[in-house]
């Protein structure tokens, strides 16, 4: 049998579940398979009703919140929204539970513990206003956190108690659209939610739970072999996508690689970020520019992660992050052939660039928006 007649048993038998089919009804596993099937109408210019609106010429533009270093809780996320005029994200999970009435963990690790309430960043995530340089990363690089104390591990063991009783709840999903709906009164989608509560069999389902419930087609987090079996696995459990962003490991991967990594699941996707991929460098990986790459994967890719840096062979600033339009990826020509070709596919601001004393995140996540529009209208 050959790789494909295996993918469509595969596909086949998880469509057929009865627990898949009954979620199949709020998120098709086919929503980016084919831009004939889920193309948005054109709608070239924003409606002035008061809310944002980032959706271009049938392209929904947005940003993972990630972007809004320095914001914290989810008045201020929304509110930074707004200012930057975004209609639609990928939102941090980090804090959110806090937000929605859950305990605060007493103790933290890395680099200063999770921020609250939907703002990014968060445990073991370097500080992203440091342009990273010095060509081509292969993967993210996380401190070992140190050994709990005696007392620490006290305080771990209750608080662990206490979150695991506050998400049993039978209410819990109750809090979660409460929560959505001051998203949706700010008009703001969340089509990607980018957290996990842990790693159990029950943990992913309550993410995934979590992730359904505010309105997001799946979870993403970053690719590895390891994250393409199991979270894949919970993703077709609970009828939704796992999806997985990129930094530096294209450049050492095939495609016939990255192709069996997918394969594990068919709930499976890529949140595919053209910013690391060009330059972190792929000329002897897979061999695909950024805009060959979305043409391969196309209807197995969810968001496109936007971002503007030098090449990895640039000989003065090797792979590093740029004001948009200063750098060299060639970003104005990857959105114009996803508005040609799949406008189905979001494309999201991650803004890494240093952000100048004078300005802020919500001033230059603007800019990039604009950028975005001009380029697609």
């Amino acid at each position: 049998m050959n790789k494909q007649s295996k993918n469509e048993l595969s596909r086949r038998g998880f469509l057929g579940s009865a627990a898949a089919v009954a979620a199949l009804s709020v998120v098709p596993l086919t929503y980016s398979c084919s831009p004939s099937e889920s193309s948005p109408s054109i709608s070239p210019d924003p409606v002035d009703d008061g809310k944002p609106n980032s959706k271009f010429a049938g392209v929904q533009c947005g940003t993972i919140t990630y972007s809004f270093r320095g914001v914290d809780g989810v008045d201020a996320t929304i509110a930074a929204c707004v200012e930057a005029g975004v209609s639609s994200i990928e939102l941090m999970g980090n804090g959110l539970e806090e937000a929605i009435g859950a305990p605060s963990n007493p103790v933290q690790r890395g680099f200063g513990g999770p921020p609250p309430g939907g703002a990014p960043g968060g445990a073991g995530m370097p500080a992203a206003q440091q342009p990273g340089a010095g060509g081509r990363p292969t993967r993210m690089q996380r401190p070992e956190p140190e050994p709990l104390t005696e007392e620490e591990q006290a305080l771990q063991d209750k608080y662990n108690e206490e979150l695991a009783a506050f998400r049993n709840d039978p209410n819990i999903l109750d809090k979660w659209t409460d929560l959505k709906k001051k998203f949706d009164d700010a008009g703001i989608e969340i089509h990607i939610l980018k957290w996990t509560a842990g790693a159990t069999d029950e943990e992913l389902d309550y993410s995934f739970q979590v992730a359904k419930t505010i309105g997001a087609v799946g979870i993403t987090t970053e690719l590895s072999e390891e994250s393409c079996k199991t979270l894949g696995v919970a993703a077709e459990r609970n009828g939704m996508l796992a999806i997985y962003h990129n930094h530096g490991q294209y450049a050492e991967m095939t495609i016939v690689e990255i192709e069996e990594w997918l394969a594990y699941s068919p709930a499976n996707r890529l949140n595919f970020d053209c910013g690391h991929y060009f330059g972190s460098g792929y000329k002897d990986s897979t061999g695909l520019t950024p805009i060959e790459f979305i043409d391969h994967f196309h209807d197995r890719i969810v968001s496109v992660h936007c971002k503007d840096k030098t090449a990895v062979d640039n000989q003065t600033i090797s792979n590093t992050n740029q004001v948009w339009g200063q750098g060299e990826t060639p970003l104005r020509e990857i959105l114009q052939h996803v508005r040609d070709n799949y406008p189905h596919l979001y494309c999201d601001v991650e803004l890494e660039y240093d952000v100048k004393a004078w300005s802020d995140s919500a001033k230059e996540v603007g800019k990039c928006i604009r950028y975005m529009r001009e380029a697609l209208i």
